[in-house]
């Protein structure tokens, strides 16, 4: 893991994560060498020279992405833009619900993000999926090289990934490349669906990803018996629960296995793992529509795949880092082992060897992605060469 900040993690993970997404080095160095005293200091004090900082340099990339759009340089214009957009999702994330001015700073990420999208031609397209009166918004990456209907894998966040961040990362591009579609999802308590309308997070994932599904279902570019799932994070509880319950998937894979996340709140209140952002409990409070840290307590109760994971029965994988420093490998093994009904089930932990060993693989994405990328590609009929 690359550590910046000697003394904050969550930082750290920003910072790795910006990389893993296409930050340039030479331009992470120029925001984060400012930054090493804040680092040390109280969340909101830090968390706001951390936006400064890294806003900063994101309305620098975009000045000069006019510049080359006046010039008609649009590609050259696209990759700024997408620069850009890494750096003002990177620091949003950090700031606490309902800081000052983050609404404006979202804004300004998704329309930054949609135009480095259109001039730099990528093999990407926004969707909305019709939800409780209201929508849930993703992005369908395209299959390359095939006729017809292909297999699609929809992805969904953690607790506080977007579904930018997770196309950033690469895994849909790897993918396509493997014959097989992507359909990446703000589900309720992430990115859009809280931001923009107020859709909190619910421990019955089936009941939203259900909807999803449906959605897949009347595109003519999908594969309807070839529609698989994969999570990340707390993705690796959201996606087991809903191939348990909803019988229409065709397989399932965690990026991180969060099998008792329940256990792993009840921990954090004693001090143990670390938090993945600044401000953590007011954070949790607001994903999961908690009122208090006691309603949050209560509803983490049901964030559990006990008697869930039997019920599995397609092919599913199960990774998780081997140095995981936010949720336990124990864990990874606990969901690997309940998966007895699953027809093809395995157990991929990343070690130093791969690369990839920290939680979700946020230090080292690649190997990992990739190997995951062959995995959905053989089990759903695409192609590894």
């Amino acid at each position: 893991m690359f550590r910046y900040f000697p003394t904050n993690y969550s930082w750290n993970l920003s910072v790795d994560l910006a990389l893993e997404m296409g930050g340039r080095i030479g331009e992470i160095e120029q925001m984060c060498s400012p930054l090493l005293e804040a680092s040390r200091q109280q969340d909101s004090v830090g968390t706001q020279a951390f936006r400064d900082t890294w806003a900063s340099m994101a309305n620098k990339l975009c000045e000069l992405a006019r510049e080359d759009e006046a010039a008609e340089r649009l590609f050259s214009a696209g990759e700024k833009y997408n620069r850009a957009a890494i750096y003002f999702q990177t620091c949003e994330r950090l700031q606490a619900h309902g800081a000052p001015g983050r609404a404006e700073l979202y804004a300004q990420f998704l329309e930054t993000f949609t135009r480095g999208i259109e001039l730099s031609q990528e093999n990407c397209e926004r969707v909305e999926i019709p939800y409780e009166g209201k929508v849930l918004s993703g992005l369908f990456v395209r299959a390359e090289g095939v006729e017809g209907p292909a297999p699609v894998l929809l992805q969904v966040n953690g607790l506080d990934s977007t579904k930018e961040m997770k196309y950033r990362v690469g895994l849909p591009a790897w993918l396509a490349k493997r014959g097989v579609s992507s359909l990446i999802v703000d589900q309720p308590g992430t990115g859009e669906a809280l931001r923009l309308h107020g859709l909190t997070a619910r421990f019955d994932s089936e009941h939203w990803a259900s909807r999803v599904v449906d959605y897949l279902e009347t595109r003519t570019d999908v594969d309807a018996g070839r529609i698989g799932m994969e999570g990340i994070s707390l993705g690796g509880y959201y996606c087991p629960r809903a191939v348990a319950f909803e019988p229409r998937f065709a397989c399932g894979v965690v990026w991180g296995a969060n099998h008792d996340w329940r256990d792993v709140q009840k921990r954090r209140l004693e001090k143990e793992g670390d938090f993945p952002v600044p401000h953590y409990w007011a954070h949790v409070c607001w994903v999961w529509g908690a009122a208090n840290l006691d309603e949050f307590m209560t509803i983490a109760e049901n964030v559990h795949l006990d008697g869930v994971v039997e019920r599995i029965q397609v092919p599913f994988l199960v990774t998780h880092g081997e140095k995981d420093s936010q949720i336990p490998l124990k864990w990874a093994h606990r969901t690997f082992e309940q998966l007895v009904n699953s027809p093809r089930r395995e157990l991929k932990i990343f070690t130093d060897r791969e690369g990839g060993v920290q939680h979700s693989s946020f230090d080292n994405s690649i190997n990992a992605g990739q190997y995951i990328a062959d995995w959905v590609a053989e089990t759903l009929g695409g192609n590894t060469h």
